[in-house]
């Protein structure tokens, strides 16, 4: 599991695997891992940014995959309902699946493995979409980025997240007593700071919230 994690392969994601045999590719499951992690996030980013609004199907047209998506399900707009929205994205994610799936088959065919191991041993992943999606899936990321991850919205509520992170990390640091008694007990095999991102990490949304409410607001008891 931990040598799927640090093989995890992504436009961002870079990981040093020196310690987890950096000769081998992710095994298969990780490899699986990878292209589901890519398809659902662009297709959830999609329906949420539909959904909110801060994204509308004007402002879609000219997207090659927005435009087989419309046209395979019979949309013609310009009104979008949960209906409509939920085929398109069905859809999207159908279409994805179907050319990761069969171009995978494909790859494994070719390359004839017999064994986990010779999966790894191949100089590319066996799981992966063909080379007629990545433009599209490109030109859909990119539309995303600049229309929903850098909207304003979006924005504000990051520096928000990071700031309310932020504060909790330095009230529990300046104050490692009002951290649970079981945490206290971690900080000295592993460190204060090391504890606390731990600690953090492993809340909920709801969690980190009422947490917050109970460092920061005088109102409510601790």
């Amino acid at each position: 599991m931990r040598e799927g994690i640090v093989k995890h392969e992504s436009e961002y994601d870079i990981s040093d695997a020196s310690e987890y045999n950096p000769d081998l590719r992710g095994q298969l499951e990780a490899q699986i891992t990878n292209a589901a992690d890519e398809l659902a996030y662009t297709a959830h980013d999609l329906d949420d940014g539909l959904r909110s609004g801060m994204i509308t199907p004007l402002m879609l047209q000219g997207i090659t995959l927005w435009e087989i998506l419309s046209e395979s399900v019979g949309w013609r707009g310009p009104l979008l309902d949960d209906i409509d929205r939920h085929r398109l994205i069905r859809r999207l994610i159908g279409l994805e699946v179907t050319d990761l799936v069969q171009m995978t088959h494909q790859r494994l065919q070719e390359s004839g493995p017999r064994t986990a191991e010779e999966v790894q041993r191949l100089a590319y992943n066996v799981v992966g979409f063909s080379e007629d999606m990545p433009p599209p899936q490109r030109q859909l990321k990119d539309f995303l980025y600049s229309k929903l991850y850098r909207h304003h919205r979006v924005v504000r509520m990051a520096v928000k997240a990071e700031r309310f992170v932020r504060d909790l990390f330095n009230a529990y640091l300046q104050e490692p007593e009002i951290l649970p008694v079981h945490v206290q007990g971690l900080i000295e095999e592993y460190g204060q700071e090391r504890t606390i991102c731990d600690y953090i990490a492993g809340m909920t949304d709801r969690f980190a919230v009422d947490e917050y409410n109970k460092l920061f607001d005088p109102s409510i008891k601790p």
